[in-house]
């Protein structure tokens, strides 16, 4: 389980075959002496086992399924990625709870400047917009947002200088595709009700 509050932008330092479809070496600022093998981290929003590590890195596999439905099929050897270690009881709830289980991928088609701040609008798969509700929660990438307006196929967040500054929001750009989590509340709360017509 996780927060939603980016704790470390890492870089995909290499690429290769793992127990599953792929393997990526992770170089982080964490201290990896604190994560054990087996240990939880959001990368970019999708949680994944730490199966390997060294003094400023660590690794972790994925599934081709995995590989097919998130952004990570798409990762390349450079990019950063937002980073988020799991969340411990007693631990500071600043964002929102978060599984890490990516529901989609979406895609940015519109950012504007706003007062200071940005204003991306957000496409989601179709059968994802049920879900978001303005004033909500919504997890892009990992990062645990607000949703401010919800359109009949978009919505949009507001993403401040710091968050900019502390993920990958600040490098993003019309066009760019972005792993989406629905609000926990909003999946159950959908399973008890009987299907909209």
């Amino acid at each position: 389980m996780f927060t939603g509050i980016i704790t470390d932008l890492g870089t995909i330092s290499e690429i290769s075959p793992g127990e599953a479809a792929a393997r990526f070496k992770i170089i982080t600022s964490y201290p990896t002496d604190t994560i054990d093998m087996g240990a939880s981290i959001a990368c970019n929003g999708c949680c994944l086992t730490v199966t390997e590590k060294g003094p400023d890195w660590f690794a972790v596999d994925a599934s081709q399924e995995t590989l097919d439905k998130t952004t990570l099929g798409a990762w390349t050897a450079g990019a950063k990625i937002n980073l988020e270690r799991a969340l411990k009881f007693g631990d500071e709830l600043g964002g929102h709870l978060v599984s890490g289980h990516v529901d989609g991928v979406g895609q940015i088609t519109a950012i504007r400047e706003e007062a200071g701040s940005k204003r991306y609008t957000v496409a989601p798969p179709p059968e994802l917009m049920k879900f978001i509700a303005a004033k909500g929660s919504v997890t892009l990438d990992g990062v645990s947002l607000t949703v401010n307006e919800v359109e009949s196929g978009t919505f949009g967040v507001n993403i401040i200088p710091h968050t900019q500054g502390v993920t990958t929001f600040g490098a993003l750009a019309v066009g760019s595709a972005l792993n989406v989590e629905i609000d926990l509340l909003a999946r159950y709360v959908a399973r008890l009700l009987p299907p909209l017509k």
